[in-house]
């Protein structure tokens, strides 16, 4: 044994080096890197927001990137399973306060951060710093991320650099915490510079929010707290997707991580369920939000940093809920709660929707806009610049180029089946139909405005027998779309029409009476032929053949209109077989 250590002992210094390199870096396939960077995360919402920014550096600039979770926030449920989905080295805060880094990044802070052996950078998790959250400044006039508490021990400051969206944080900061100010830096929002360089993309986010054939979308924020948007009108969802015409809006929501975190994903999706099944879709917290944002025709928010994007995005942005119980006074943040049109809940949604796309004018927020968010179109080199500063002792270069913002994800928004009962009204115009349909939600639904279109996957004990029209929307079903309407005329007296799908631009169509034809839909030439939705096709056959003074024959064609989109269906009767 001792002679093992002493023939160690002799070899000659840098033996376990091969051409300059360690013999650990052996197994490297790229260079050993020259710094290492610590994301830390606290909750969701800053965990999001330092991945984002952690793009900003570059591994091929010798930057390896790790990730862990500074613990004790309310709010930190599930956040270990989303480092580890990022991909990357994650650590136990113990294993990170045990080593050293060149930088460790946050966009959130607390006194806790000091233990790291890291020089430390914070950043905003939202549109600056706006919330009075005394908890954690102890402060009743301190928004969180400015306090005293937060950002110095032992009187020292905890960070050295703070980062934020606009000069006027810095001047705030002068006045709460005038030790921290000299470390403030503003740099802008990459995530906002992200929204608008998505704006391109905006095609794309509305066909997987739904947003298509002249349907609009309106985006319901909400962020958290007894004073947001949920917390003040839960049932708002709910009262938007069975309000506006389905054909005419998609409505999708958006939730604060905190919502999800704190009262699970699935109690929060448990309580959604109703506004689920009427067609509400669900944007997961992760991601999505910033996608909806750009895809968005209206947004009914809160005092929420996602409302203020959206309306520093030039959406048609009306509040619910203010929050100005939580908000410093003297914040941007309140200036646009307190500016921002209402949305009335109790109202007539709909009207209150057009009525404020009418009036709206982006320059009437602009100034509020401009008083949160800087450097717009700078962010990310700022950003990138400041954090390589930390890195620059080690040999890394800030790279040449300006960074380019990559567009944000695709939404992929939680949905429920399709609708399968709607309360249907409409009016008759020449040549057409213009059709409305509300989804009907049990329970929720206490007064029939027209008549009901159900598909055969409607299991409420009424609606069936009460509606006028039902459709089979499955093209490839076991029975045959004539042998079903057959038996479905049988099975139910009270129907004027039944519509069995046939493919997705094709449906077989039968009149009270027994009067069967087949409908198909028009196209113009350098269009793609529309799809025909079943129950849509038969609400309209049924609304017009409520016209008494109308001639009956549908040979020569019908136009079908919901709100801003036609088409138009030529029906063919049957070919008697010689």
């Amino acid at each position: 044994m001792l002679s093992s250590v002493s023939s160690l002992l002799s070899r000659p210094s840098g033996w376990l080096r091969r051409s300059g390199r360690t013999a650990a870096s052996r197994w490297n396939t790229y260079d050993a890197p020259k710094a290492e960077v610590l994301g830390v995360a606290r909750t969701l919402t800053s965990a999001t927001r330092v991945a984002d920014v952690m793009h900003l550096l570059r591994r091929e600039d010798g930057i390896e990137k790790y990730y862990t979770v500074n613990p004790g926030s309310a709010f930190g449920d599930g956040l270990d399973s989303y480092l580890s989905g990022l991909g990357g080295h994650v650590l136990s805060w113990k294993e990170a306060t045990r080593r050293h880094f060149d930088l460790a990044l946050s966009c959130s802070v607390h006194p806790t951060m000091r233990r790291l052996d890291a020089p430390l950078m914070v950043l905003p998790h939202g549109a600056g710093y706006n919330r009075l959250v005394t908890e954690s400044t102890g402060d009743a006039l301190a928004p969180a991320g400015l306090s005293r508490r937060e950002l110095m021990w032992r009187g020292k400051v905890v960070p050295e650099a703070i980062g934020v969206s606009h000069q006027e944080q810095i001047d705030r900061l002068t006045e709460i915490c005038p030790e921290a100010a000299p470390y403030a830096l503003a740099v802008g929002d990459w995530c906002f510079q992200r929204i608008t360089e998505s704006m391109s993309q905006r095609d794309r986010y509305r066909s997987r929010l739904g947003a298509v054939d002249g349907r609009r979308l309106v985006v319901v924020h909400s962020t958290w707290s007894e004073h947001s948007l949920l917390g003040r009108h839960p049932e708002l969802p709910l009262r938007l997707v069975t309000s506006l015409p389905a054909d005419e809006f998609a409505v999708a929501a958006v939730f604060h991580p905190n919502v999800w975190a704190r009262h699970t994903r699935a109690g929060v999706l448990e309580r959604l369920r109703p506004a689920m099944n009427a067609g509400l879709m669900v944007i997961p917290p992760q991601e999505g939000w910033r996608a909806a944002v750009v895809a968005s025709d209206w947004v009914v928010g809160d005092h929420g940093s996602t409302s203020f994007y959206s309306a520093a995005a030039d959406r048609v942005t009306l509040l619910a809920a203010t929050g100005l119980d939580e908000l410093d006074p003297l914040s941007p943040a309140a200036a646009f709660a307190r500016g921002a049109p209402r949305l009335d809940p109790d109202g007539d949604v709909l009207a209150q929707l057009l009525d404020a796309a009418r009036r709206h004018d982006p320059a009437t927020l602009r100034p509020v806009v401009d008083r949160q968010l800087a450097s717009v179109d700078t962010s990310g080199e700022v950003t990138r610049a400041r954090m390589y500063k930390f890195l620059a002792k080690h040999g890394v270069r800030v790279p040449p180029d300006v960074p380019r913002p990559l567009p944000v994800p695709e939404p992929e928004p939680e949905r429920r089946a399709q609708v399968t009962a709607y309360d249907v009204t409409g009016a008759h115009d020449a040549g057409g139909v213009e059709i409305q349909r509300r989804p009907l939600v049990e329970g929720h639904h206490t007064r029939a405005l027209g008549f009901y279109a159900v598909t055969t996957e409607e299991n409420h004990p009424h609606w069936p027998d009460a509606a006028e029209v039902l459709a089979r929307t499955v093209a490839d079903a076991e029975v045959a779309a004539l042998d079903w309407i057959a038996d479905a005329a049988l099975r139910h007296e009270n129907l004027n029409v039944l519509v069995a799908r046939l493919d997705e631009t094709r449906c077989l169509v039968q009149l009270r009476g027994g009067r069967q034809l087949e409908a198909r839909t028009e196209r113009a030439w350098g269009a793609r032929r529309p799809a025909l939705d079943p129950v849509l096709l038969g609400s309209a056959v049924n609304l017009w053949l409520t016209d008494l003074e109308r001639s009956k024959d549908l040979t020569d064609g019908l136009t079908l209109r919901t709100g801003e989109w036609s088409v138009r269906v030529a029906f063919t009767p049957p070919t008697p077989i010689l």
